[in-house]
């Protein structure tokens, strides 16, 4: 199963929609629709940044820490995710573009900016668990993730993936790399 499969899998469950529904006073059907594109769009952005050498070594070493992180029990996840850290996560893979890319995903979902950066912060932290730990248990250097990221994106849905790289082109000139910037050091800093 890829890595995208296993996070929609996951948060399909009523519960656990329910509850991020809950922490930022949304429906479930809202937090369903912001995942099904907030996820994707997070995916390409961290593609995009892991799209060097440099890029690459820097995820791979922030997945290091996220590598323990226990995302098969969801509800305990949701239960103690640190939204501090989400909003850190959201800063080095969003670099300057949060703020459009979150008001784009509102006008998407039909959620206030608001709730979708509330929400944000808590699945940014349950993607790059995710990621850090399939990073561990298929022992991967900074290539290995550039990989891992850039097939979970081609064996995405199409339309969810291209509907990612129109809310992550702030200036709608068809290129991304342009609105992400460069993030090669980002995620060397210390959160």
């Amino acid at each position: 199963m890829n890595l995208m499969e296993l996070l929609a899998g996951q948060l399909n469950n009523p519960d656990a929609l329910n509850k991020l529904g809950q922490s930022v006073g949304a429906n479930p059907e809202q937090v369903n629709q912001l995942a099904k594109i907030g996820l994707p769009t997070l995916m390409k952005a961290l593609g995009q940044n892991a799209s060097t050498p440099e890029g690459a070594s820097a995820l791979a070493k922030a997945l290091e820490q996220h590598e323990e992180d226990d995302v098969d029990d969801l509800d305990g996840f949701l239960g103690k995710v640190d939204t501090n850290d989400g909003e850190k996560i959201l800063e080095h893979i969003l670099s300057g573009k949060k703020q459009v890319v979150q008001q784009n995903l509102a006008s998407q979902t039909g959620l206030q900016s608001s709730q979708v950066s509330g929400l944000l912060t808590q699945l940014a932290p349950l993607l790059l668990g995710a990621l850090g730990q399939q990073k561990k248990q298929q022992n991967l250097d900074a290539s290995g993730v550039s990989n891992l990221l850039n097939g979970a994106m081609s064996r995405g849905d199409s339309g969810l993936m291209g509907m990612a790289s129109k809310i992550l082109d702030a200036d709608k000139d068809g290129d991304i790399m342009d609105d992400i910037g460069n993030l090669i050091g980002s995620f060397m800093k210390k959160r």
